[in-house]
């Protein structure tokens, strides 16, 4: 059976490199930190799990940029990612990838897509 897409927060809660949005999923039965964030305009979501170890990324609720607003940072360990690709870009995290989520963006809201189908 489809699920409906589920609100995440309100497009404006998200700005280019600014602060992310943290919210959970299931996934495999379990409660899974996520987040949302906005880059050159666009909405990305991933699990909020650390390619290296699997700690989460931001060192203070919705911290996920670095200084530049250019790449995710994981505090604890110094992993870079490519906001646009979850791909490292440097860091103990080489060729590994942030685990993406399905996102859309659509009056004024930022919705979960996962478990709906498309046609």
């Amino acid at each position: 059976m489809a699920g409906s897409p589920r609100v995440i927060c309100a497009s404006g809660d998200l700005t280019d490199g600014g602060a992310g949005v943290r919210f959970e999923t299931t996934r495999d039965g379990e409660r899974t930190p996520c987040f949302a964030i906005r880059f050159e305009g666009k909405v990305y979501a991933y699990l909020n799990r650390c390619a290296h170890v699997g700690v989460e990324l931001d060192w203070s609720p919705g911290a996920f940029f670095d200084d530049s607003g250019l790449y995710l940072l994981c505090s604890t360990h110094g992993a870079v990612y490519e906001p646009e690709s979850g791909r490292c870009a440097g860091g103990p995290c080489r060729g590994a990838s942030l685990i993406p989520l399905p996102v859309d963006e659509r009056d004024g809201q930022v919705l979960l897509m996962e478990g709906v189908q498309h046609g």
